[in-house]
């Protein structure tokens, strides 16, 4: 279930900022369609920084709800304190919920005794599955390969989300864990090259708006179809990068709603709508990757 084209879900909400449940429902019902194999729950794309613990938690129960066992969600359950990051992951024991991404501490810049620490004391502390999140450009600290393979050994840390965008990580990091850990891109414009070198998987932003597309370029990379998986791959290289133009989730809110995935492009301060030019480059983006509209 974590392999594949796993979807950094966004987190739709109505005009005055607050949850918008028909959205939701329709984003997890256009997920299971197009057969993603998994729906992150408040990640980065889902403005986890902008959302009270409280929303956050009614947010993952609420796509755990429309879900109705159709497709596995993991929720985000990342922070910079150790004991907050552990309390938000008990939250969801016994949920329903198939496992956690949880982000390195971000902003107070730990070492790398303290990330390790960090994620010892989230693992000693839940039976729920654990995958690492590693994004250096979002948290100002980098879980280097050597503490990965230290954390590889408690066994319910079962991956990691890489989104360093820098390949030369995954053959250090695969030289040192064991064979079914988790090796998941977080960068849309090398998951494939990622998957080709030996990774699991995506968790994916541009799977929000291309969610077909996504599930196909990911199905042929793992069966070893790299051609058919690249033709895919170069229809959505526009995508990907438009997709990050601005501070995700800024330009696949917009799109989303372009298309008709979501009613209202709402995003909470300090996060604002997409420049002129911005929208303008997302438009000419999905008419190269030929979306449709919903």
């Amino acid at each position: 279930m974590f392999t594949g084209s796993i979807v950094a879900l966004i987190t739709p909400m109505d005009e005055k900022g607050q949850i918008c449940r028909t959205s939701l429902k329709k984003l997890v019902d256009y997920h299971v369609l197009n057969k993603t194999t998994a729906i992150v729950s408040i990640g980065t794309t889902g403005e986890s920084a902008t959302l009270s613990q409280e929303e956050h938690i009614k947010v993952v129960m609420l796509t755990l709800e429309l879900a109705d066992d159709r497709i596995p969600i993991i929720a985000g359950t990342g922070a910079n304190a150790t004991t907050e990051a552990v309390s938000l992951t008990q939250r969801f024991e016994n949920s329903g919920i198939a496992a956690c991404l949880t982000v390195t501490p971000y902003y107070n810049k730990p070492t790398q005794t303290g990330l390790y620490q960090h994620f010892k004391a989230i693992s000693e502390n839940t039976e729920l599955p654990q995958i690492l999140y590693n994004v250096p450009s979002r948290t100002g600290c980098d879980l280097l390969p050597e503490t990965i393979s230290k954390l590889s050994v408690f066994k319910n840390i079962i991956g990691i989300k890489e989104a360093t965008g820098d390949l030369s990580r995954i053959n250090k990091i695969k030289a040192s864990v064991p064979n079914d850990f988790l090796l998941i891109s977080g960068d849309d414009i090398t998951a494939l090259d990622f998957i080709q070198l030996g990774g699991n998987g995506v968790i994916s932003v541009t799977a929000n708006i291309a969610a077909r597309e996504m599930t196909k370029l990911c199905s042929y990379a793992l069966k070893g179809e790299f051609i058919k998986a690249r033709l895919i791959n170069q229809r959505l290289m526009y995508l990907h990068e438009a997709l990050f133009l601005e501070s995700n989730p800024i330009p696949v809110k917009w799109l989303a709603q372009k298309i008709g995935l979501i009613k209202y492009n709402t995003l909470r301060l300090p996060m604002t709508s997409a420049s002129k030019f911005t929208c303008l480059q997302l438009e000419k983006a999905i008419q190269n990757a030929k979306i449709q509209q919903h």
